[in-house]
């Protein structure tokens, strides 16, 4: 068979092991593996009319071509955006630009994606991401292509599974740099603030703020009173003999009957940059204590470097149960774990719902702290 496999949306620590055990278990069952670059842009570009110029929209992968590749973070495939189902006039290939419908704002180029399948004889298609990317392999099912989906994403917010790649290697490195930022927090007796990736889920920094102890963490689930946030880091810092406090902020987190901060174009999904909420509640905290802040936004850290030992497993297991469906002539799936067990979805189940940090259970909205209620029974990442 010809198996196609690509990355889109933000990297992770984990990618790479994904796409090497493919590799190795499609060279061990004499499959043929071909590499989109850079998500569905990949496709996207291809022209199956000039194959010589088209060629850097793929990677033919052996197991030479992977050896090393899961000792690293990121993507050897690279990653966007790309939504093929809605792509701007501006950014369609020029070979497509007299396909499209004048009076269109967007695109929607499934066809061409379609052509592209086919001209390259591809027998089944592995996409690797979050809701965005997933949703669009799902879309592809739809119109009749063997599509199978790995979930990832730093927010472990992809509905229908309880994990995704890249989650623990997340927490790890923000536990480590937040136990870090203590030194100088204390030292300048300060409030030190964090914010977080999060835009719907808070659960990383839920998690993150439970295992390190965090005085205070705020979430997207739950709007934000200032006032109150500010009269319990007051007394935090006052509490703790080293006189200083930590306060963790999701990215998606909102003051009481506001709204996320964005910046920017959305994107093809409809999504703008969040950045910003933790300097703005660091700002109002000052405001109402006059106790002076440091600010720090740990963003593409946590992304960065090798996978840890929990991310390169279910990676690596993810792959595996991509193949053994390739074996079985299933598609149509997302790879999930569910109550700490590996299973299938449906490939569609990531646009069914929104998934969310369990606030009932994990978290008490009165204090803006984590609080887990019960273990027995619960997973071994609580969710």
């Amino acid at each position: 068979m010809h198996i196609g496999i690509l990355t889109g949306g933000g990297d992770v620590p984990g990618l790479n092991a994904v796409i090497k055990k493919v590799v190795n278990l499609a060279a061990a069952q004499n499959h043929k593996v071909t590499g989109f670059r850079r998500g569905w842009a990949g496709p996207l570009n291809y022209n199956p009319d000039d194959l010589a110029g088209s060629q850097r929209w793929l990677m033919p992968l052996n197991t030479q071509h992977v050896r090393g590749i899961d000792r690293t973070g990121g993507t050897i495939l690279h990653s966007s955006r790309t939504n093929p189902a809605k792509v701007k006039k501006g950014e369609l290939p020029d070979f497509l630009q007299n396909a499209s419908a004048d009076e269109a704002q967007t695109v929607d180029a499934t066809p061409h994606i379609l052509n592209v399948l086919d001209a390259l004889n591809m027998d089944v298609l592995i996409a690797i991401g979050g809701d965005d990317t997933l949703s669009y392999a799902a879309r592809l099912h739809e119109e009749g292509v063997p599509t199978l989906c790995i979930p990832k994403t730093m927010d472990n917010d992809v509905y229908g599974t309880d994990y995704c790649i890249g989650f623990s290697t997340c927490v790890s490195r923000s536990v480590e740099l937040v136990t870090r930022l203590r030194s100088p927090a204390g030292s300048h007796e300060r409030i030190l603030f964090v914010e977080l990736f999060g835009r719907h889920s808070g659960e990383s920094a839920l998690i993150t703020g439970y295992l390190c102890a965090a005085d205070r963490v705020l979430i997207p689930e739950v709007p934000i009173d200032l006032d109150n946030v500010a009269d319990f880091l007051a007394a935090d810092r006052a509490a703790n003999s080293s006189n200083y406090a930590v306060c963790l902020v999701s990215e998606g987190a909102m003051l009481n009957a506001g709204q996320r901060i964005e910046s920017g174009e959305a994107d093809a999904y409809g999504h703008k940059k969040l950045g910003g909420i933790g300097a703005q509640i660091a700002d109002g905290v000052l405001a109402r204590t006059g106790i002076k802040n440091m600010q720090q936004n740990l963003a593409y850290l946590v992304r960065a470097g090798a996978p840890d030992a929990l991310d390169l497993m279910v990676a690596k297991n993810y792959a595996a149960m991509a193949m053994q469906q390739i074996e079985k002539r299933q598609f149509g799936l997302m790879m999930a774990l569910h109550d700490g067990r590996y299973c299938t979805r449906p490939a569609n189940i990531s646009t069914q719902g929104v998934r969310a940090a369990d606030v009932k259970n994990l978290y008490d909205p009165a204090t803006y702290r984590p609080h887990i209620n019960a273990v027995e029974g619960l997973p071994m990442f609580l969710s």
